[in-house]
C-alpha cells in the first residue's frame, strides 16, 4: 500500500508532516512510503535522511497524488489537488472542513476518503493521535515566550543590592491545553500567574500549576463532551468582560486562548478593556487566525493600541517547527498504526470505529461523519 507524503506549500509553513523516525516505522509496518523532495527541508532534514530508513524519493508532485493510496499532509490541500488524486484514496492531514465547503465538496465528488484530523474524537485512545493538542500545547508556550520578549521588565522577582524587583503578573484567559501549558510555562519563568476559564472544573488544575483561578459568577457554562468550552450568551459574554477587565488591568501580559471549534473564536477583550491597561503591557491573542479574541488585534502583526502591544502572530508552533514536526508526525504515525492491518499489511478504514466515524468527512463520494452532516445542515 502507497503512503505518498506532501511537501507543505502554505506560505510560511515550517512544520513538515513526518520525519524520518515515523516513516521508519510505516515502513516497518510494510508500508511503501514515497515522499516529495525537499520534504523535511525546514526542519533540517535531508532526502537521504528519509531515503536511510527506507522511503522513496519522487520529484514529480502530480505522480505522487495520482499513484497514492494514502496521502499525508499537514495542512489542508489545494482544492486544485483533489481531482490529481485516485478515486478511493484516503487522504490524512488538518481540513478545517466548516469553513472549507468548497473542498470537502470535491472530496465528496471526487469519491475521495477524507479525514479531518481536528475532528478526532478527545477519547483515551486517541490522545496519541490528538494533533490539536499537541500543537496547542507548542501554542501555548511559544505565547509566553513572545510575550516575555514584548514585555519591557523582566517576569521573575529579584532580590539585589540595587533593590527588591517584583514579579510581573500574567493573566491566562482560556485553560484548556494551551492555556495550561502557557500558565505552566509563564510560572516556571517566574510570574505571577492569573487564569480565567468559563468552567469552573478546571479551577483545580489552575491551582496545582501554582496559579490563581479568577472566578467571575457566570450562571450555568460547563463543557461539552469532549471538553470544549460551551458557547456564552451574550449576557454571560458582557458579565465575563466585566469580570476580567480588572485582571487584565493589573496584567503585564495577557494571554488569550478561547477558541469555538468549527466556528469563529469569541470576542473577549475589547478596546474599552485595553484602555484600562498598564502602558507597554502585552496582549497576545492566540485566536488571531480564527477571528480573534481581542478588539484590533492583527493576523500576523503586532500593534501598538492605548499604548499596549496587541501581538497577532499566526501559527505559533510553527515557530519551533522542529519539536512541532516531531509531534505531529507522532501524531499521524500513531493513527496510521491504529488502523494498520498487520497480517495484511494495509490500512483498515474500518467504518465502524469511533475515531473513524468522527473524523471522516467524506467517503465513497458521499458525507460520512454524521456530527458535520447534522451541524451544517443548522
Amino acid at each position: 500500500m502507497k503512503i505518498a507524503v506532501m511537501k507543505e506549500t502554505f506560505e510560511g509553513e515550517t512544520r513538515v508532516p513526518l520525519i524520518p523516525p515515523t516513516v521508519d516505522k510505516l515502513v516497518k509496518l510494510g508500508a511503501e512510503v514515497e515522499f516529495e523532495a525537499g520534504l523535511g527541508a525546514t526542519c533540517r532534514y535531508e532526502d537521504a535522511d528519509y531515503e536511510s530508513v527506507g522511503a522513496k524519493v519522487n520529484n514529480d508532485r502530480k505522480d505522487l497524488l495520482q499513484t497514492a493510496d494514502i496521502v499525508l499532509r499537514l495542512r489542508k490541500p489545494p482544492v486544485e489537488e483533489v481531482e490529481l488524486m485516485k478515486k478511493g484514496c484516503i487522504h490524512v492531514s488538518y481540513l478545517d472542513p466548516f469553513n472549507e465547503l468548497e473542498l470537502v465538496e470535491k472530496m465528496k465528488d471526487c469519491s475521495i476518503s477524507c479525514v479531518s484530523l481536528e475532528m478526532l474524537p478527545r477519547s483515551t485512545v486517541a490522545q496519541k493521535m490528538d494533533v490539536l493538542s499537541s500543537q496547542a500545547n507548542l501554542g501555548g508556550y511559544m505565547a509566553v515566550i513572545i510575550g516575555t520578549e514584548q514585555l519591557d521588565k523582566i517576569l521573575p522577582m529579584m532580590t539585589t543590592p540595587a533593590g527588591t524587583i517584583k514579579p510581573a503578573r500574567v493573566f491566562i484567559i482560556g485553560v484548556g491545553v494551551a492555556g495550561l501549558q502557557a500558565i505552566a510555562t509563564a510560572r516556571r519563568l517566574g510570574a505571577r500567574v492569573e487564569a480565567f476559564d468559563t468552567r469552573p472544573v478546571v479551577e483545580e488544575q489552575v491551582k496545582s500549576l501554582g496559579a490563581k483561578f479568577v472566578k467571575i459568577d457566570l450562571g450555568e457554562t460547563g463543557q461539552t463532551k469532549d471538553g470544549y468550552a460551551k458557547e456564552l450568551t451574550p449576557e454571560q459574554v458582557q458579565k465575563q468582560k466585566e469580570g476580567m477587565a480588572k485582571a487584565c488591568a493589573q496584567a503585564d501580559i495577557v494571554i488569550t486562548t478561547a477558541q469555538l471549534f468549527g466556528r469563529p473564536a469569541p470576542r473577549i477583550v475589547d478596546r474599552a478593556m485595553i484602555a484600562q491597561m498598564q502602558p507597554g503591557s502585552v496582549i497576545v491573542d492566540m485566536a488571531v487566525e480564527t477571528g480573534g479574541n481581542v478588539e484590533g488585534s492583527e493576523v500576523g502583526k503586532i500593534v501598538e493600541i492605548d499604548g499596549v502591544k496587541v501581538v497577532g502572530l499566526a501559527n505559533l508552533p510553527g515557530l519551533v517547527p522542529l519539536t512541532a514536526s516531531q509531534m505531529y508526525s507522532s501524531n499521524l504515525g500513531n493513527f496510521i498504526d491504529h488502523f494498520w492491518n498487520k497480517e495484511e499489511k494495509i490500512f483498515n478504514l474500518d467504518l465502524e470505529d469511533e475515531l473513524i466515524k468522527g473524523s471522516l468527512i467524506t467517503h465513497n463520494g458521499e458525507l460520512f461523519s454524521e456530527m458535520y452532516k447534522s451541524i451544517m445542515k443548522k
